[in-house]
C-alpha cells in the first residue's frame, strides 16, 4: 500500500477530496464487509477466524482498493488513501499499542476478600483508570485481582459483567486516552479536555446507577453465600498485595504529556510525507510514544509480563483488521459529508429534523445500537461525519450532538461482547479463571435488563429535544 501510494505518479501535494455524492450505495459494501466479519466470523467460524482474520481483512481492504483505482483518478486514489493511513491509522495504532504494551508492564498481585465494599472500589478505581491509561489497559490490569478477590464464591458472573459495562466501557469516556472513538475525534480536532468538561454528566449519571445497582446485587448474593463471606482470605496461599513493574506508570504519564503537548503546541512546522503534510507536533508524539513502548520492554522486571500473561495477539489482531476498516470506510465517509445528497440520505433523515437541525437522541441511539455489533471507533467515525466533521462547529454549536455520539459509541459499546475489544479478552480471562460466562445472547440478557433502562434514563436527563 504504502509502495502503491508513493510511485511518483500517484504523489500529491494536496489532500484532494472524494466526491461523496457522485458514489453509488455500493462503495460501502467493503466496509459492511469487514465489520460483519469482524462481529459474526469469531462466532459462526471460530477457528478459521483465529487462523485467517488477517486475510479476511486483506481481502475486505482489496475490495474497495481494486475497483476505486480502476474507476477514479489516480490523484483522488493516493490522497484518500495517504490521509487514511498516515492521519488516522498511523497514530491510532501507535497509541493503542503504547497503552498496551505499558500497561502490560504493571501486575497487580495478592488477594483480597471479594465483599461487595471491595468489589465496588474495584470497580469505582478502574472506572476511573479506564480514562486515564485506556478501557483496554485498565481492564488488563485489573480483571485478574478482581478474579482472585472472588475466586471462592458461589456467584460471581455478575461482577465480570458490571466489570464489562463499567471498566471496559464506559469508564473510558473522560479522555482521547480512554477509548479509541474519542481519540479519532481528538484527531479530527476534537480538543483533549473537550470530552471530559462535556461528558462528565452523562458519565456520572450511568457510573453512580450502575455502581448502586451492583451494590444491591453483589450484597443480596453475598449475604447468601455463608461458605464465602466468613472465609477472610479464601485462597491465602497467594501472595500479598503488591503491585509490580511501578516504572510503566511514569511511562503512561509520558503518554498522557505526549497528547496533551501534540493538542496544545502549534509551531507551524511541517513535513512532506508521500506529499501529505505532517505536522511537526504530531510526529513528536509518535515519536515519543514508540519510545515509551520501547522504555516499558526494557525496564520492566524481567518474566513479570509472562506472570501477567501478557501477549501480543490481541495488538496484532487490532491493527491488521482496523488497516482494512480504515481503508474500507473512505467512500463511506465522503458519502456522509454528502449528507442528503449522498447515498445515505435516509439516514441522515432519521437524524435530523425537516429543518436540519439534529435529533440527540437519535444520534445517541444509532451511534449506540451499531456500536452494540460493530466496532464502536469506525462507527464514531461515521456518525461524527454524518453530523458535519466540522470539530469547531460540533464543540461549538453542536456541542450537544458530539456527547451524544461519543456517549453513544463509549457506553453502548457494553452492550455484547463484540461492541469493544476488551470486553471479548475480560470474558476469556475470566473462563480461564473458571469462571461461567454467560454466551454471546445471555450476555446481552444482561445488558438488555441493565444497561438499556439505564441508556433510557440518560437520553431523557440529558438528550430529550
Amino acid at each position: 500500500m504504502l509502495a502503491f501510494i508513493s510511485t511518483p505518479a500517484f504523489a500529491v501535494d494536496n489532500h484532494v477530496a472524494l466526491d461523496g455524492s457522485a458514489l453509488g450505495p455500493i462503495w460501502a459494501l467493503p466496509f459492511v464487509g469487514i465489520l460483519l466479519s469482524i462481529a459474526l466470523a469469531p462466532l459462526l467460524a471460530p477457528a478459521f477466524w483465529h487462523h485467517h482474520f488477517g486475510k479476511v481483512a486483506a481481502f475486505w481492504a482489496l475490495a474497495f482498493i481494486v475497483p476505486f483505482a480502476a474507476t477514479h483518478a489516480t490523484g483522488i486514489v493516493a490522497s484518500e488513501m495517504t490521509h487514511a493511513i498516515l492521519l488516522d491509522y498511523v497514530p491510532f495504532v501507535i497509541l493503542l499499542t503504547a497503552l498496551f504494551t505499558i500497561a502490560g508492564g504493571i501486575l497487580v498481585t495478592g488477594n483480597l476478600h471479594g465483599s461487595p465494599r471491595l468489589n465496588v472500589a474495584f470497580l469505582a478505581v478502574g472506572t476511573l483508570l479506564a480514562s486515564v491509561i485506556g478501557t483496554t489497559g485498565a481492564s488488563m490490569v485489573l480483571i485478574r485481582p478482581l478474579l482472585r478477590a472472588n475466586d471462592g464464591r458461589r456467584h460471581n458472573v455478575h461482577v465480570v459483567i458490571f466489570f464489562i459495562f463499567l471498566v471496559s466501557n464506559i469508564g473510558g469516556s473522560l479522555t482521547p486516552l480512554g477509548d479509541p472513538p474519542l481519540f479519532l475525534g481528538y484527531l479530527r480536532g476534537v480538543s483533549f479536555f473537550w470530552t471530559a468538561s462535556h461528558m462528565l454528566a452523562e458519565m456520572g449519571f450511568a457510573v453512580l446507577i450502575l455502581l448502586a445497582l451492583f451494590w444491591v446485587v453483589d450484597s443480596y448474593l453475598y449475604k447468601g453465600d455463608s461458605d464465602f463471606k466468613d472465609c477472610v482470605d479464601p485462597t491465602p496461599d497467594t501472595k500479598e498485595m503488591g503491585v509490580s513493574g511501578k516504572i510503566n506508570f511514569a511511562l503512561l504519564l509520558v503518554v498522557v504529556g505526549a497528547v496533551l503537548v501534540s493538542g496544545s503546541w502549534k509551531p507551524g512546522i511541517s513535513f512532506p510525507v508521500f506529499g501529505l503534510p505532517l505536522e511537526l507536533q504530531n510526529i513528536v508524539r509518535d515519536i515519543v510514544l514508540i519510545a515509551a513502548a520501547i522504555a516499558s520492554l526494557i525496564l520492566t522486571p524481567s518474566g513479570l509480563r509472562e506472570k501477567n500473561s501478557f501477549e501480543w495477539g490481541p495488538m496484532l489482531e487490532v491493527g491488521k483488521l482496523f488497516a482494512a476498516i480504515f481503508v474500507t470506510i473512505i467512500p463511506v465517509i465522503a458519502m456522509l459529508k454528502a449528507a442528503e445528497n449522498g447515498a445515505f440520505a435516509p439516514l441522515v433523515a432519521l437524524v435530523t429534523t425537516p429543518d436540519g437541525a439534529p435529533i440527540n437522541a437519535m444520534y445517541f441511539w444509532m451511534t449506540g445500537i451499531l456500536s452494540s455489533f460493530l466496532d464502536n471507533a469506525p462507527t464514531y467515525l461515521v456518525f461524527f461525519n454524518l453530523a458535519g466533521g466540522d470539530p469547531v462547529e460540533l464543540m461549538g454549536p453542536l456541542a450537544r450532538t458530539l456527547v451524544a455520539i461519543s456517549c453513544g459509541a463509549v457506553f453502548m459499546g457494553a452492550n455484547s461482547y463484540i461492541g469493544n475489544a476488551p470486553n471479548f479478552m475480560v470474558k476469556a480471562i475470566a473462563e480461564s479463571a473458571g469462571v461461567k460466562m454467560p454466551s454471546f445472547f445471555g450476555y446481552m440478557a444482561w445488558s438488555v435488563g441493565i444497561l438499556v433502562p439505564v441508556f433510557a434514563l440518560v437520553t431523557l436527563v440529558f438528550f430529550r429535544q
